[in-house]
C-alpha cells in the first residue's frame, strides 16, 4: 500500500518535470526564430551607425560598432531629398486610406445588410475579382491612367488603390457578426441605414476597421512597383521608390552605411505603427475571420 502511495506522489513530479522540459523547449525555439527573425533589423541599424571608413575597413564584420556616429543619418536628410519622399508618401498614404475607407464601408454594409436583386451572385463575382493577376490590373490601370493624362501626378498614384475586394469581403464578414435584430429595431424606429452605420456598426467594428486602416497604411507605405511605373519625375517619387533614387543618384552604391540610415528612417514608422497597434490588428483579423 505504501509502494503505491509513493508511486502515486511521483506522478505529478513527472508531470511537472515534462510540462517544464516542453515549455523549455518551446521558449527556445521561439528565442531562436526571433533572433532569426529580428538580427536583419540589427545588422540594418548597425551598418547605419558605422562610418563609411569604418564599414570599408572592415575585413570581418563586426557584430558591435566601435565608433558609432549618427553622420549617416544627417545625411539622409541633407544628401538626398529624403524629406520629399516622406512628404510624398505622407500625401498618398494618408488620401488613399481615407478614399478607400469612404469606398469599402458603405459597399460591405450594402452586402452585410441590405437586400437588393442578384446580391449573392454580384458577391461571388466581385470575390471572383481576387483571381485575377495582380499583372493583369496593373497593365490595365496604366494604360487607362496614361490614356487620362494622369501620369507623375498623385491622382494617378491613387486612383489605381482607393478599393480593395479583400477588405470588404473582411469587413462584410464582421458586419454580418452584429445581430441582425439590432438593425430590424433600428428600421423600426425610423433609423436611416446611414445612421445605422454610423452609430451602431462602425463602432462595434472598430478593431477590424482599425485593423484595415492600420494594413492600408502599410501597404501603401510600401508600394513599389505602381508609384515606381507611374512616375518618372523624382517630385512624386515615394520613399519605397525614392531609395532607389537615393542608391543611384544620391549616395552611391558604395556608401552602405548611409543606405542603411535612409532604410532605418524609411522603415522606423511602420514599425513604430505596428507596435503601437499590434493587440489591436490580431483583434481585428481574428474576429473578421470568425463567425458566430
Amino acid at each position: 500500500m505504501d509502494e503505491v502511495k509513493a508511486d502515486y506522489s511521483r506522478i505529478p513530479r513527472k508531470t511537472k518535470f515534462r510540462n517544464g522540459v516542453k515549455k523549455s523547449l518551446l521558449y527556445l525555439g521561439l528565442t531562436f526564430w526571433a533572433v532569426l527573425v529580428l538580427f536583419p533589423f540589427y545588422w540594418m541599424i548597425l551598418t547605419s551607425v558605422k562610418s563609411y571608413s569604418s564599414y570599408n575597413s572592415e575585413y570581418v564584420p563586426r557584430f558591435i560598432a566601435t565608433n558609432p556616429t549618427i553622420q549617416n543619418y544627417i545625411d539622409a536628410f541633407t544628401a538626398v531629398s529624403l524629406g520629399r519622399y516622406f512628404f510624398n508618401t505622407l500625401i498618398f498614404t494618408v488620401v488613399t486610406t481615407v478614399l478607400m475607407m469612404a469606398v469599402i464601408i458603405p459597399a460591405a454594409f450594402a452586402f452585410a445588410r441590405m437586400e437588393f436583386k442578384g446580391k449573392n451572385i454580384l458577391f461571388v463575382m466581385f470575390l471572383s475579382l481576387m483571381m485575377i493577376p495582380g499583372e493583369l490590373v496593373v497593365i490595365t490601370n496604366y494604360v487607362t491612367i496614361t490614356a487620362w493624362g494622369m501620369r507623375n501626378s498623385f491622382p494617378g498614384l491613387i486612383l489605381p488603390s482607393v478599393t480593395s475586394v479583400f477588405y470588404i469581403y473582411l469587413l462584410k464578414e464582421n458586419f454580418e457578426q452584429i445581430p441582425e435584430e439590432l438593425y430590424k429595431a433600428a428600421k423600426v424606429d425610423g433609423t436611416s441605414d446611414f445612421k445605422y452605420l454610423v452609430r451602431v456598426m462602425i463602432p462595434i467594428s472598430q478593431p477590424t476597421i482599425v485593423t484595415i486602416v492600420i494594413l492600408k497604411v502599410i501597404e501603401c507605405w510600401n508600394s513599389y512597383v505602381w508609384p515606381r511605373l507611374i512616375t518618372d519625375d523624382a517630385s512624386y517619387f515615394l520613399v519605397s521608390n525614392g531609395i532607389q533614387e537615393i542608391r543611384e543618384n544620391g549616395f552611391g552604391r558604395e556608401n552602405i552605411p548611409a543606405m542603411m540610415a535612409a532604410v532605418v528612417v524609411i522603415s522606423l514608422p511602420l514599425i513604430i505603427l505596428f507596435l503601437i497597434f499590434r493587440k489591436k490588428i490580431m483583434a481585428g483579423v481574428s474576429r473578421g475571420g470568425t463567425k458566430g
